[in-house]
């Protein structure tokens, strides 16, 4: 633990009823997974969110997944007062609502043009509405597949006012503008006594950033890196406390409570 970990995690504990705890979903607080419609959440992961909801300021989880969609494979709604903001923070889900922005129309001219650029590797689409998912955890050769897609996927979004992400064998298209940085200072105005967010891969950065930022106006915030074999360096190496996987943040979640 850093000591800027230390301290975000002791003004936490010392004031948690003012502090905000948000997670990544994929590889955070569920196991990654072949299919994303079987990723669930690690054992254990539901009962510690129920028991520190009640106990915090906002309990949140921030995901590039459609909300309603997290929430159905989670049982989240089970979690009292749960926030989740999904899509980067296009999409709100809370206390059983969802508001979501509308797709823009280039995600539509998208979803006709990718999948025969796809076929050629056997990558899949996911259709999260808002934006759309290239996996290629499923290919003979992931990686490879990825690394030859990405300048296709990119020249044939071209000109349709959408971004390209990569993350962990999936090429993100989604419109500009939303990022987790973002999503995740919109859940702390006001300032609170503490922040701590958990993530896992490329996308969950930004979310690094708005922590840094919040430190930088002096809220105290902890980094936490959900680590396996394939996650990225950079965010290992910017994180005051690496665990094992959604294992590993399941037991930093039930320290919490104890």
């Amino acid at each position: 633990m850093t000591p800027a970990g230390e301290a975000g995690l002791a003004a936490l504990r010392s004031r948690p009823t003012e502090a905000v705890l948000a997670l990544d979903y994929d590889g955070t607080l569920a196991p990654i997974v072949d299919r994303p419609s079987e990723a669930v959440p690690a054992a254990g992961a539901l009962a510690a969110l129920q028991g520190l909801a009640g106990r915090v300021r906002a309990i949140a989880l921030v995901t590039g997944r459609p909300a309603d969609v997290v929430v159905e494979l989670g049982a989240l709604v089970e979690v009292p007062g749960l926030v989740v903001l999904g899509q980067y923070g296009a999409q709100r889900w809370s206390a059983g609502s969802l508001d979501s922005n509308p797709p823009l129309p280039g995600i539509a001219q998208a979803r006709a043009l990718l999948p025969p650029l796809l076929r050629q590797e056997g990558a899949e689409l996911e259709d999260k509405g808002l934006a759309l998912v290239v996996h290629t955890r499923t290919c003979p050769e992931p990686a490879d597949a990825l690394r030859r897609l990405a300048p296709a996927v990119q020249q044939a979004v071209e000109g349709l006012g959408l971004e390209v992400h990569p993350g962990r064998y999936v090429l993100e298209v989604r419109p500009p503008g939303f990022d987790k940085r973002g999503a995740l200072l919109s859940l702390c105005q006001p300032p609170p006594s503490a922040v701590l967010f958990a993530g896992d891969d490329l996308g969950d950065l930004p979310a690094f950033d708005a922590v840094d930022e919040l430190r930088a106006a002096g809220v105290p915030g902890v980094l936490v890196c959900s680590s396996s074999p394939e996650g990225p360096a950079a965010l290992r190496e910017r994180a005051d406390l690496v665990v094992d996987g959604p294992a590993g943040v399941v037991s930093l979640l039930a320290a919490l409570l104890d």
